[in-house]
Order: C-alpha cells, then structure tokens, then sequence
C-alpha cells in the first residue's frame, strides 16, 4: 500500500482519505495511520501546488544557477549547501554531477533581484568559486505537470 499511496499523493496531493481509500482498498483510518506515519518518518515532507506563473499577473523570474565549491573537511558540501539553503529566495538545492556541485533554483520578481542575490550573497560565500546562471524562459512541464496543454479539436468533421 505504501508505494501506491506514495504514487498517488506525487501525483495529485488534493485527493481526500476517502478517495485514496477506495482507490487502494482500504479503510481510511488504515490510509491516515499510513499517511501520519509517513510524515513523521520524513518521507512526505510537504504539500506543494504548481502554479503556471505565466497566467497570471505576478512577476516572477526562475533562475538556475549552478555553483562550484570547495568542500569543507569532514562535512564534504553539507555545510554550505545548508548555508545556501537557508536564504529565503532559495526554492531548492541539490548536489549534482558534472563540472560544478551544486544547482540553486531561485525565484525573485525581476533579473536584477536574481544578479544581486547571485552577487551580493552567494559568490560572497568563503566556499563559493564560480557560479553559472541560467534563466527560465518558458515552462513546458514541471513536477509531471504539462504546461499549455494543446487541445484537441473536438469538432466533428462533416463532408460532403
């Protein structure tokens, strides 16, 4: 049950014990028990909805900026990636493969607020030796998620 409900939660987070219930089988005091003990284990560490900024009147500007550090002995690049991770503007962090360690993704109102973030706080930091920014310039998917979805034309064709 604990890898189904996993899978139906990451896919839609509003369904209701009820609904989780039927669709796996089981009572709901079973699925609520499963779901609470999730979350004490830290494996659900939150509830997010995707929003299509786009559509609607706020800016917002995505940034991913990729950082190369110097690790820090006996903590490797836990250390500064909480650091960084810690700022308010900071949406995610991971630790990556490749030319630099780790990917920062940022959202701020504008480009400017992304370079000052980029150059006042983050390549200030002791462990920090270069950055690369790159900018979100549309959306196609996030999280499983289509963006802009074509429609299908539902007309019915007549001929003659």
């Amino acid at each position: 049950m604990r890898d189904e409900l996993l899978n139906l939660i990451e896919k839609n987070s509003r369904l209701g014990l009820k609904e989780l219930a039927v669709l796996l089988g089981v009572n709901e005091i079973d699925v609520a028990n499963e779901l609470a003990k999730l979350e004490q284990e830290g494996v659900i560490c939150g509830y997010h909805t995707l929003i299509n900024w786009d559509k609607t009147d706020i800016e917002k500007v995505t940034a991913l900026i990729e950082v190369k550090v110097t690790p820090q002995r006996g903590q490797g690049f836990d250390k500064i990636a909480e650091r960084i991770y810690n700022y308010p503007e900071v949406k995610s962090v991971y630790l990556i493969s490749g030319g630099f360690d780790l990917l920062v993704t940022l959202e701020e109102k504008s480009l400017k607020e992304i370079a000052n973030f980029v150059s006042d706080k983050l390549s200030t930091l002791d462990s920090v030796l270069s950055t690369a920014t790159h900018f979100i310039l549309k959306k196609y998917k996030d999280h499983g998620t289509v963006f802009d979805k074509k429609r299908e034309d539902e007309r019915e064709v007549i001929s003659p």
